[in-house]
């Protein structure tokens, strides 16, 4: 048994090593997708009421300055464009899962990659309505 043992092991992790790239079916892909669309909208969606929600507090707030209601339109900007960014990440990397390999590992890479410069992007925005 002990013998067996070791073996086993190591054809366990190169299965499950070799596992983490392999590609999904195209159905569960789309299937995956479809639903990363979907929670991406109403994430986005709920983040435009509730900056909505915020910029009208600070815009009827009695004792609030025109500075307030600028900040709350900005940091409401950018959690927008935060969510946005955040559905946009969730999809592409649904889609990367209908490649494998280095194609799997690169379509992640540049999943990555956008979602930081999209986050960059609404940070940058942000701070230039701020000034």
């Amino acid at each position: 048994m002990q013998k067996l043992l070791l073996p086993m092991i190591g054809i366990l992790t190169t299965a499950l090593a070799c596992g983490c790239n392999s590609a999904k079916s195209p159905a569960a892909v789309a299937a995956d997708v479809a639903a990363a669309r979907q929670q991406a909208s109403t994430e986005v969606a709920d983040a435009r009421k509730d900056a909505a929600r915020n910029v009208d507090s600070a815009a009827t707030n009695v004792g609030g300055s025109a500075k307030d209601l600028s900040d709350a339109s900005a940091k409401a900007a950018y959690d927008v464009a935060v969510a946005q960014a955040d559905g946009d990440h969730s999809v592409a990397i649904q889609q990367c899962s209908a490649l494998t390999g280095e194609a799997q590992k690169s379509c992640k890479e540049r999943a990555e990659a956008g979602y930081d410069q999209a986050k960059t992007h609404a940070n940058v925005i942000r701070l230039s309505k701020l000034q």
